[in-house]
């Protein structure tokens, strides 16, 4: 028997079953007089019953906005040359993201903010996803200051938060983003999903621990940074990489 209806079976004047809210329940309740620990049970019942209301509503809004929101195009590309080779690789920034979900996501009572913390050199962001009924999911990522090409301190703390503000906000809604073809994507249903900054995060780690050559990695795999590893390659990356560790 539900909570609801065992409380209704305490109240006089109110049949049961019937559907009624906690709020219901608490405000005839009050009506009549009744006690504290009753009042308490109510109230308690109220607010969970709140919660999983917001909770439905946060779901169907995100179901609704990813069902308006299309692929991200990618607007930016980096070219340059270093004793390392070439690095060149197209990316949208973070002004291509917002002006494609800001207003999906404020017809559907969605909003989002950024949060930081700062640890050293470690860098974590954390995205709030929101919905206007008070249900809320956290999406945090952490990475070191970015430290390449001729940056400051304070330009490397930047050049990091945007990439992982980025990162937490297409994670939070499951965005994709594809290259700007001229419709030929269409066809061809558009790029694959990459791996996650951390599945990133964890081959770098994975080449450092079994003594890989990186540059030789990237060519072998055909990417020029390990973020744009298609997601399904990403297993047989690892197992090449723990093959090495047991040849060395």
């Amino acid at each position: 028997m539900s909570a609801v209806v065992e409380l209704q079976q305490t109240l006089p004047g109110m049949p049961a079953p019937t559907a009624v809210t906690p709020m219901q329940l608490l405000q005839l309740a009050m009506s009549q007089g009744a006690d504290l620990q009753k009042l308490e049970k109510l109230m308690e019942l109220q607010e969970r019953w709140e919660a999983n209301q917001a909770r439905k509503a946060f779901d169907a809004a995100i179901s609704a906005a990813k069902a308006e929101i299309k692929p991200i195009v990618k607007n930016r590309e980096v070219d340059f040359t270093s004793q390392k080779g070439r690095t060149n690789y197209e990316y949208e920034d973070f002004a291509a993201v917002a002006i494609a979900i800001d207003p999906v996501l404020s017809k559907h009572g969605l909003s989002y903010r950024h949060r930081s913390k700062q640890d050293g050199k470690s860098l974590t962001i954390t995205c709030r996803l929101s919905h206007r009924d008070g249900h809320f999911e956290d999406t945090e990522l952490s990475a070191l200051n970015d430290e390449s090409g001729n940056k400051n301190g304070i330009q490397g703390i930047g050049s990091t938060a945007t990439y992982l503000q980025r990162y937490t906000l297409k994670i939070a809604l499951g965005l994709a983003a594809t290259k700007d073809d001229d419709g030929r994507g269409a066809d061809q249903g558009g790029d694959e999903q990459t791996i996650t900054a951390k599945q990133a995060g964890d081959i770098e780690a994975l080449i450092s621990e079994v003594g890989a050559n990186k540059a030789a990695f990237l060519k072998v795999c055909k990417i020029e940074r390990l973020e744009d590893m298609p997601a399904s390659k990403f297993k047989e990356a690892v197992r090449r990489l723990e093959e090495k560790r047991g040849q060395s």
